[in-house]
């Protein structure tokens, strides 16, 4: 097969016109870079857990472009086009990837609660009365929803507007946008509650099909697109990471984050990213492993 892509995590090959294969490698980003340092099994949990969640929404009538796995870390899906000019996305284009990235947050934490601490985001934008001091981790009000792009090198934030325009949604096809993405979460939520999982946020990417039909495409509900605590800690006012956001931690403890956005701020280059120490990646291949089977009920051998 044809390699069309290489992404930061996924090689993307065709297979005909009208199907692609993604193979899901032991690569790892964070911050929008490569870790120089593969993580044992990490594509095969991926691919496996991505696969569970295409077929919950299957069951609950969600359409998406999966077809079926072909391999441990291998999977085919149904090709739509991929428009990085804006401006040939029009109201009469078909089958394209909606260029942006769906997020929808249900706690405080992480790059939200960044924003809260640098005053970029009030506490009233998020469901609180104003002036209430946000403690992290909190639980919001209401799901935090926003977008950002996808194909641009560093992703930026988006209001409805800047959005609709860039993707030419009608706002009917925007608030189907904003349902689905909730809909799935509603999917997510019930099904990890069971299993000692809370759900704190994740990410979605869409299409328009051939018929201007919406579809979810790529993968989510994973370890790399949403964050899980677990529940029993949780109750204990733990926040126990079983998510990618287990490896950024690592960076930003050891200074890294705050050095590569000072450089992103300041216009400088951003300095290289190290490898994480053998003790960490062996503790993330755990982490991707244990949380598959916890998600999936699976067992992972």
């Amino acid at each position: 097969m044809k390699l069309l892509h290489k992404g930061k995590v996924k090689n993307v090959y065709e297979v005909d016109e009208h199907t692609l294969e993604f193979e899901f490698s032991n690569r790892v980003s964070v911050f929008d870079k490569i870790i120089p340092s593969d993580i044992p099994f990490k594509g095969e949990t991926l691919c496996r857990t991505s696969a569970y969640w295409f077929d919950v929404c299957r069951k609950a009538k969600i359409p998406s472009h999966y077809l079926k796995t072909t391999g441990p870390n291998q999977m085919q899906v149904k090709r739509v086009n991929v428009i990085y000019d804006y401006s040939q996305i029009t109201p009469k284009t078909t089958n394209y990837l909606i260029p942006l990235e769906v997020i929808v947050r249900y706690f405080a934490y992480g790059s939200l609660f960044d924003r809260l601490q640098d005053e970029k985001v009030k506490a009233e934008d998020i469901g609180f009365p104003e002036g209430h001091a946000v403690k992290k981790g909190e639980t919001l009000p209401e799901p935090f929803f926003e977008v950002t792009t996808k194909l641009e090198k560093t992703d930026r934030p988006l209001t409805k507007e800047e959005a609709m325009k860039i993707s030419a949604l009608s706002i009917d096809q925007w608030n189907e946008l904003r349902e689905a993405t909730l809909r799935i979460d509603e999917q997510i939520n019930d099904h990890v509650k069971k299993r000692g999982l809370i759900h704190v946020d994740g990410k979605k990417e869409f299409a328009l099909d051939e018929n201007r039909e919406l579809i979810v495409v790529d993968t989510f509900g994973t370890a790399d697109e949403d964050r899980f605590w677990d529940a029993a800690e949780f109750e204990k006012g733990n926040h126990v990471e079983k998510s990618k956001e287990f490896v950024r931690s690592h960076y930003r403890e050891t200074g890294y984050h705050e050095a590569l956005y000072a450089a992103r701020k300041a216009g400088k280059a951003e300095p290289d990213i190290p490898p994480l120490p053998k003790e960490k990646i062996e503790e993330t291949s755990r982490l991707y492993i244990e949380l598959f089977e916890q998600l999936t009920g699976e067992k992972f051998r």
